[in-house]
């Protein structure tokens, strides 16, 4: 009579004890993204239910790698049917053979141990990815491999616990207990007595197991279980990738960008303790790839180092419980003798690797004996060559399992070297002071970005002064106006549109520069600059539909531009308005290309817009196309290596992202690799180049492509573009 009284006290100790540790760690960690800039999380939650239960309870993200995303879901709802199961143990130590008053219960117990058996097996297999497979986005080491040793010892402690209960109440075996009913059966011999005392061991096991576990996820790296849902509720819902607008006429504010790590907002803290540590985003991120210091991964988890121990600093509430048993001082920090060495490209397997940059990472990474109040974010937590290594490709937040965004944050460390330490590499810096005073990277005449029209034959190419009553302006973009590799695609894309009919004009020598390539390298004064400067014209002109063969353009226009004052413009993309005129009949493929082509996707029209459809659709409408596809394609497509400024900017270590990209495209053995983007295609005929193959592998937009089959005339042939046409 008196065991059940001592039980029942010490169970309400323990759990409220360990409840209340856990709620300190949490609230801790509160603490500290609160020391971040305040958002508006109502805002946030637009429109978010769809989304919120597709990833949440449907795993769509983690799914994207089907192996591993069987194996989460398992665990997933493993552990939420074992909530219950958790609360009949308890129950039944705390009753002495009560349980929950469900109907069916003996199909309950049998989902129970089927339940325990499928989370085992699933853990087994996540081990040997991480230890069999050796995977090397994960990573190894106790640390990582804790909650193998928590969870496989929480299901043992449930089995165990329902094995000794069977013996002591003396219970036939069952079809309904099948696992249990073996063990059970193994020890047949024992007394009722010895089988209660071990049912009671098994089960404090489990219980201190339980909570100890409790404890510890808001410690580790597990504060995902908690924090990840809530931050995918907290995703934006406004065009992903957008950048945040910077009011750069506050008088008040004392710097713009990110120099510190309070100058982050809440939600992007809130992403810091969401991370996961899977390396999905490190494993697809063109910079990890080809041996770059730049690990997304890696990214996040600095910052929440950085985040947690100045935290502690500034609020004077420590992030581990109990404290007592977690005394000590310094902060993690760069060792500034590794981290100005480069990845170690020589190690590299295959076209792509990223073991280079995690044992960087490894290295450069440390517990130092110093104040995390007096560290740099930008020199003490990240380099300068990390945050311009960033192609803001977005591969990395597709991937993310738990809705972390990557890119803003380097946006905004860059607004921070640009707006408020004047630092950016010397090719990036050119750019830009080309973009200011002739509004093209090169600084060639602002006059002379008309020049193109008069090489494309046999056609007139108005001005929104020649034809005011024009449908759809055709924003030409610094690429297709001054490169010349870039104007044929200009000059293709003119002759489509004449003879489809469409009503067209562009600005001539009133076009300015988009101003891309300004807000992604961190000027965002520039950008705002040309941005209000661009709709001024637009309305000047009464502009209704934009169409530009720039992915990079037409994602500043749709996505961004709007909240400067952009309003009812529609924009669309080349391959969009091909597509439809296709479809429409006005545009008739006509003449056989005999090609393997392969399409290289961009990824501002791909994973910042969904475009992924209309320039396949184009190239299957041409005659005697065989379209093959890379193995990373679509919305895993990887970069060219020209996004977020790299297109004027040196690499300066490991391989040449375009060259990886285009030996991937190489794979598949194609004639013609086509793109829709001037700066994809440039990488990938510099990558051609690279490889000695350029004279039988031809880099070509899907606008040239359509040309030649619609015209079947030799002036759509560039030099050295050997191509079979005929007529159907």
């Amino acid at each position: 009579m008196v065991w059940p009284i001592v039980n029942l006290l010490l169970f309400l100790a323990v759990t409220g004890y360990g409840i209340y540790l856990f709620c300190q760690a949490v609230y801790h960690r509160m603490l500290y993204v609160k020391l971040g800039k305040p958002v508006d999380f109502r805002k946030q939650r637009e429109g978010r239910w769809g989304e919120f239960l597709r990833q949440v309870f449907g795993q769509k993200k983690l799914l994207k790698d089907r192996k591993s995303g069987i194996m989460h879901v398992v665990i997933f709802y493993g552990f939420i049917i074992l909530q219950f199961g958790a609360l009949d143990l308890i129950i039944k130590g705390l009753t002495d053979g009560g349980h929950l008053p469900l109907p069916a219960y003996d199909v309950f117990g049998l989902l129970q141990e089927i339940t325990v058996f499928l989370v085992l097996t699933a853990m087994g297999y996540a081990a040997y990815r991480r230890y069999g497979e050796k995977l090397a986005r994960l990573k190894k080491g106790w640390k990582p491999s804790i909650v193998v040793f928590f969870i496989f010892s929480l299901m043992l402690s449930v089995l165990l616990s329902l094995t000794f209960e069977r013996i002591r109440l003396d219970l036939e075996p069952s079809a309904y207990a099948p696992i249990s009913s073996a063990i059970a059966a193994i020890f047949s011999g024992m007394s009722g007595t010895a089988a209660s005392v071990l049912f009671y061991i098994f089960w404090w096991a489990h219980l201190l197991i339980l909570l100890s576990f409790l404890v510890y996820v808001p410690q580790s790296k597990h504060f995902h279980l908690i924090t990840a849902p809530v931050n995918i509720w907290l995703g934006r819902s406004e065009p992903v990738g957008k950048l945040s607008k910077l009011d750069l006429e506050d008088e008040e504010a004392e710097s713009f960008g990110v120099g510190r790590i309070e100058d982050f907002t809440q939600k992007q803290m809130i992403d810091f303790y969401a991370c996961v540590e899977c390396g999905r985003c490190t494993n697809v991120c063109p910079a990890s790839n080809t041996g770059k210091v730049l690990s997304p991964m890696h990214l996040i988890t600095k910052l929440r180092d950085h985040l947690t121990e100045k935290g502690t600093a500034v609020t004077g509430k420590s992030p581990y419980v109990p404290e007592y048993a977690f005394a000590g001082s310094g902060a993690h920090a760069l060792d500034a003798a590794v981290s100005e060495t480069h990845p170690d490209w020589s190690s590299a397997d295959g076209v792509t690797d990223i073991r280079p940059t995690l044992a960087w990472q490894k290295a450069t990474w440390s517990h130092q004996n110093t104040s995390p109040q007096d560290m740099n974010l930008i020199g003490d937590v990240m380099t300068e060559e990390e945050i311009w290594s960033c192609t803001t490709c977005r591969n990395c937040e597709d991937q993310c399992p738990v809705g972390n965004e990557h890119v803003d944050k380097i946006i905004d460390l860059r607004r921070h070297l640009v707006l408020m330490e004047g630092s950016m590499p010397a090719e990036g810096q050119r750019a830009l002071q080309n973009i200011e005073r002739q509004s093209n990277p090169w600084g060639l005449n602002r006059n002379d970005r008309a020049n193109w029209t008069g090489e494309v034959e046999g056609i007139r190419v108005p001005t929104v002064k020649d034809n005011p009553q024009f449908e759809y302006l055709f924003f030409v973009g610094s690429m297709g106006s001054y490169d010349l590799r870039s104007r044929k695609i200009s000059k293709a894309f003119a002759r489509l549109l004449n003879e489809s009919g469409v009503n067209f004009a562009i600005l001539g020598n009133e076009e300015k520069n988009s101003g891309d390539t300004p807000r992604r390298m961190g000027n965002e004064m520039l950008f705002q600059q040309l941005c209000m400067e661009n709709i001024e014209i637009f309305e000047k002109y009464g502009v209704q539909k934009i169409v530009t063969a720039c992915p990079h353009t037409f994602n500043t226009f749709k996505n961004e531009y709007p909240e400067f004052g952009l309003e009812g413009v529609e924009v669309l993309h080349h391959s969009e308005l091909l597509d439809q005129l296709i479809r429409e009949g006005k545009l008739k493929p006509q003449y056989e290309v005999k090609e393997r082509i392969t399409y290289h996707d961009s990824c501002y029209l791909g994973r910042y817009n969904n475009v992924y459809d209309q320039p396949r659709s184009v190239l299957r409408a041409i005659p005697g196309v065989e379209l093959v596809e890379m193995k990373r394609s679509r919305e895993n497509a990887m970069c060219c290596g020209a996004g977020g400024g790299m297109m004027w900017m040196e690499e300066k270590s490991g391989k040449r992202v375009n060259l990886a990209r285009t030996e991937q495209a190489l794979e598949v053995n194609p004639s013609i690799i086509s793109s829709a983007c001037p700066y994809c295609l440039t990488m990938m005929e510099d990558g051609t180049k690279m490889k000695e193959v350029e004279e039988r592998v031809k880099a070509k937009d899907i606008a040239e492509i359509l040309e030649l089959s619609v015209f079947g005339d030799s002036a759509a042939h560039n030099k050295g573009f050997e191509m079979e046409a005929s007529t159907q």
